[in-house]
């Protein structure tokens, strides 16, 4: 288990932070069959500090959708825990305006984190039919690092990474959810909250990787600039590796 007095992660996050988490995510398999729409699930700490965030990525998630249309589109499930123990799954969607509604209408409660119920939800959805990718949005840790730690070392035997997103700098919140990147074979990010261009290259970079792989990403990189440029490199290599 972690402890305050472990050498954790406290800087804040950075451009070498962003462009480190795009580069893993270039060099990431995904697991999808051709001609299938990408599968990804989305979930998000609806505790109560969260409530900024989640309207914030509620008024970015549309752009998901519109990014991987033209690679045979995305199916996005919504997950969220929040208040005490609840939590709620969506239906696999198909249509951006699904997605906002179900977002604009759920409301954050006060309650402790629930990422392991996550990771074994994403687990038992990938037994049924394959996730290409699990994001997670979140701020806090209040679970057993170890206990996820075996959740997601099953999902990287699946095939599923786990790409954490962190809004803030609290450090077993960093340290938990870098060991569930690396252990799912996924990526960690920290991220500004009073930055949202770069949490949108972010999880747009995710959903274009689930639905198209790495050529669309770099596509997409082509197209963007910016965060998602510095990664076209790392791209090109990894698709010549593949090839």
């Amino acid at each position: 288990m972690a402890n305050k007095d472990s050498k954790l992660p406290v800087d804040k996050s950075s451009t070498t932070d962003v462009e480190a988490f795009l580069q893993k995510v270039a060099t990431t398999a995904v697991n999808k069959a051709a001609g299938e729409r990408g599968r990804l699930i989305f979930a998000m700490d609806a505790t109560a500090s969260r409530q900024p965030m989640w309207d914030r990525a509620s008024q970015i998630q549309g752009e998901m959708f519109a990014e991987t249309a033209a690679l045979g589109g995305l199916e996005i499930q919504l997950a969220f825990y929040r208040g005490f123990g609840e939590f709620k799954v969506s239906s696999w969607l198909t249509e951006s305006a699904e997605l906002l509604r179900l977002m604009t209408s759920v409301f954050c409660l006060a309650g402790q984190t629930q990422v392991g119920k996550i990771l074994h939800h994403a687990i038992n959805e990938t037994k049924e039919k394959p996730v290409n990718a699990v994001v997670f949005v979140g701020d806090c840790m209040e679970e057993d690092v170890d206990k996820l730690g075996a959740l997601a070392g099953e999902m990287g035997l699946l095939g599923v990474p786990a790409f954490m997103f962190h809004e803030g700098d609290d450090p077993i919140a960093a340290f938990a959810f870098q060991q569930v990147a690396r252990l799912s074979n996924g990526a960690y990010c920290r991220f500004d909250a009073n930055s949202p261009n770069v949490l949108r290259n972010l999880l747009n970079a995710v959903a274009v990787f689930a639905a198209g792989g790495c050529r669309a990403l770099e596509d997409l990189a082509k197209r963007r600039g910016g965060d998602v440029l510095k990664i076209a490199h790392q791209v090109t290599d990894s698709g010549s590796r593949k090839g």
